[in-house]
């Protein structure tokens, strides 16, 4: 996509869609704090947690394609989505004893949180083929899947104009019938 297609602030102003060769991985984690009152069960992990995305931004090698920060519903929840290149990247990360995940994992088991319903933590792995998805991004800077390295921002026409000819699913003409109400 050229860079005159974008706004000073990083808007596509257009109707693009994110496009991928290789399959990947969407990864969400995060936490929910139960107990407001107990910092010293969520503190740490509230803290460690940015230090992790840091951590993997900082090694291109480490197969983290890109992620953002989610606070919501509420302010007791904060998560990540994150996509990865693959999962055995995303799994050689968790248990690598080298890098932060791993002893905060553990230590999460070791110093009585799991016993103690005080946060709450969950994820969820979502593998995805390269022909699988579909994204479309109307008038918004590169986000999610579209701010992923080795992603390729397009025009959102042609078969790609609605979401069944992203997913090859028809040849795009299926549009609805008020343009201005596709997705």
């Amino acid at each position: 996509m050229d860079d005159q297609d974008r706004s000073a602030d990083g808007v596509n102003e257009q109707k693009v869609t994110a496009e991928r060769d290789d399959d990947f991985v969407v990864f969400h984690i995060g936490m929910r704090i139960n107990t407001l009152w107990k910092v010293h069960r969520w503190l740490p992990l509230v803290l460690v947690a940015p230090r992790m995305v840091r951590e993997l931004v900082a090694d291109p090698e480490s197969g983290l394609l890109g992620s953002r920060t989610v606070v919501g519903p509420g302010i007791r929840n904060i998560g990540f989505v994150q996509y990865w290149e693959s999962f055995d990247a995303l799994r050689a990360y968790a248990r690598d004893s080298n890098r932060l995940h791993f002893p905060a994992w553990q230590e999460y088991y070791q110093d009585g949180t799991k016993d103690d319903a005080a946060i709450g933590i969950w994820h969820e792995t979502y593998l995805v083929g390269a022909d699988e998805y579909e994204t479309v991004y109307n008038n918004m800077p590169a986000h999610g899947l579209a701010a992923s390295d080795g992603t390729e921002i397009v025009p959102a026409a042609n078969q790609r104009k609605t979401a069944a000819g992203r997913l090859d699913q028809t040849d795009g003409t299926d549009g609805p019938v008020d343009a201005s109400e596709s997705a």
